[in-house]
């Protein structure tokens, strides 16, 4: 390993933490699913960190022959929709009225958090609905400290009517979630989710896989038992009173463009600096010090999901 590289592993110490916490059966796996997904380009390299593989072990119950299938369908999809490449300025109609955004504050895991507004769905376009949401992904995991992989989702249900919601778009969004995003999902909470919602949901179960599923709660702000769920998880000063916190904060959609702009920036800057790296073997160990898969950013080609 080239020295520059050293460098940029030593900036972040999750794969020396990783490495301390998997057994020798499990590095070994690792190395094994390496082996089945072949020769990688650079940007696949930086991708698939050692941390990167143990997620998609993780998800398939560390069966190699289904996480090797399981990475390379997800690489595939990389390559062609070019997720990281993504820019606010090309998500910000679909964003401007706050219905997905990342406030600035993590839960008291050190999780990023990314808030759902079910009332401000204003889109007609299921493909830019889509890339609004993987662009919030690929931000949320930009921004995870060291040594956290995963994202909380809050969801906010006040004003909800079933003309929020579309089977079409939870679905995909289930797809991406759970086939390319595998163990970021940490939490999902249903705020005041109506009763006209659960029918919904227990269409939208049948796309979850158990582990998944496991990891959505409902929460009431008349029940004090899954109210202190919220409690638990966030300093309420930080939170929106949406949820039952003391913070009145209005979404401020020119500031957080700012905010996205910045984030762009930085994405582009550490890949700038990644690329720079000649990953001359797949076999050299990558790390998770960019967080997400960043990459120097290139026009889109506006490839549509699978």
């Amino acid at each position: 390993m080239s020295e520059e590289m050293k460098k940029i592993a030593s900036d972040d110490g999750h794969e020396k933490v990783l490495a301390l916490s998997l057994s020798p059966e499990q590095r070994a796996k690792i190395i094994e699913v390496r082996k089945l997904i072949g020769t990688l380009s650079d940007k696949a390299s930086v991708y698939c960190s050692d941390a990167s593989i143990s997620r998609y072990l993780k998800s398939q119950n560390w069966n190699v022959k289904k996480a090797s299938q399981m990475l390379k369908l997800s690489l595939k999809w990389r390559h062609e929709y070019k997720p990281e490449e993504i820019s606010w300025d090309e998500v910000s109609d679909e964003a401007e009225t706050g219905k997905i955004y990342r406030p600035n504050y993590y839960d008291k895991h050190g999780r990023p958090v990314l808030i759902m507004r079910t009332n401000r769905q204003r889109s007609k376009s299921l493909k830019e609905e889509i890339k609004h949401f993987v662009y919030c992904m690929e931000n949320a995991i930009l921004n995870l400290p060291p040594n956290q992989e995963e994202v909380v989702w809050l969801v906010d249900f006040h004003g909800f009517n079933l003309s929020n919601i579309s089977f079409k778009m939870t679905r995909e969004v289930s797809h991406i979630l759970q086939k390319y995003y595998p163990q970021r999902l940490g939490l999902a909470i249903m705020y005041d989710a109506p009763k006209i919602f659960q029918p919904f949901f227990s269409m939208v179960k049948v796309l979850l896989d158990p582990e998944t599923c496991n990891k959505v709660k409902f929460v009431y702000s008349n029940d004090g038992n899954t109210k202190k769920i919220m409690e638990d998880l966030f300093d309420m000063d930080q939170l929106e009173q949406a949820f039952g916190g003391n913070d009145d904060t209005e979404f401020d959609t020119n500031k957080y463009a700012k905010r996205m702009r910045d984030d762009d920036n930085k994405m582009y800057s550490l890949w700038t600096q990644a690329n720079s790296v000649s990953f001359v073997s797949h076999n050299i160990p990558s790390t998770d010090v960019f967080g997400a898969d960043m990459v120097n950013r290139r026009d889109k080609k506006g490839i549509a999901i699978e």
